[in-house]
């Protein structure tokens, strides 16, 4: 039974890593689909693409994975791609974002409706919960024992000074936001100025988070995952505290 345990476990630790690892993969081929749509699938003429390969790259993303978003970023194979956003309510009237990048808006708008329907949520129109969000610049930084010592202070003079809006501090990380215009401006100084980022992106931020009922956390963590296992699914937001 001890080593049926053990294996047991190990499998179970490579099974969420690999889901991590998934999560990570699905992000970065939205995040090339959007640079190379934006500034052409060339990296040497575009440097944002330039910046998400190098991620890719960082993260042992598979060639075939990088290719694939830019395929779709460029239209080959004939397939068209098209980006929409779903809004709607989760468990405990949570506010649920989901953006999606697909070739078939039907099979996508079923999945996602599905979702919400096992939840106990209900999908909603266009512009019914997006007001509660705001797209950001965000940048995190460690904090403890087992990072870099960094005087607060400091950091917040350097964030105000690359361009950055706000900087909140928790025990274990800082958080800094910015204008997603400014956004690439700020996260390049602060790693100039010899800040190791575990995190930069530009994301969508509730206003106004929400604490979750403890019974219905469980649900509204089902939605999610059910939705982020979808392969049109790019990125899912709530307003959950």
């Amino acid at each position: 039974m001890s080593g049926h345990s053990k294996w047991h476990n190990i499998q179970g630790r490579k099974n969420a890593q690999d889901a991590k690892r998934g999560k990570i993969f699905q992000k970065l081929s939205r995040d090339l689909y959007t640079a190379a749509k934006a500034g052409g699938v060339d990296p040497d003429g575009n440097p944002g693409l330039r910046l998400v390969m190098e991620k890719a790259k960082s993260a042992n993303m598979p060639k075939d994975n990088v290719q694939r978003a830019l395929d779709k970023a460029s239209g080959a194979g004939g397939a068209n791609y098209q980006e929409l956003t779903y809004e709607g309510y989760g468990p405990a009237g949570i506010a649920v974002l989901v953006e999606t990048l697909t070739d078939n808006t039907n099979r996508t708008a079923s999945n996602v409706r599905s979702a919400f329907k096992h939840a106990g949520g209900e999908l909603g129109t266009s512009g019914s919960v997006a007001f509660q969000f705001e797209r950001k610049g965000y940048i995190e930084i460690a904090r403890g024992e087992d990072a870099p010592e960094i005087d607060e202070d400091q950091l917040f003079e350097d964030m105000l000074e690359a361009g950055a809006d706000d900087m909140k501090t928790y025990d274990d990380q800082f958080e800094i936001y910015t204008d997603p215009k400014a956004f690439p401006e700020v996260r390049d100084a602060l790693e100039a100025k010899g800040y190791t980022l575990i995190n930069d992106e530009v994301t969508m931020i509730a206003d106004n988070p929400m604490e979750v009922p403890a019974d219905k956390a469980e649900s509204l963590a089902k939605l999610v995952e059910e939705l982020e296992a979808d392969d049109d699914v790019s990125a899912v937001f709530t307003t959950a505290e």
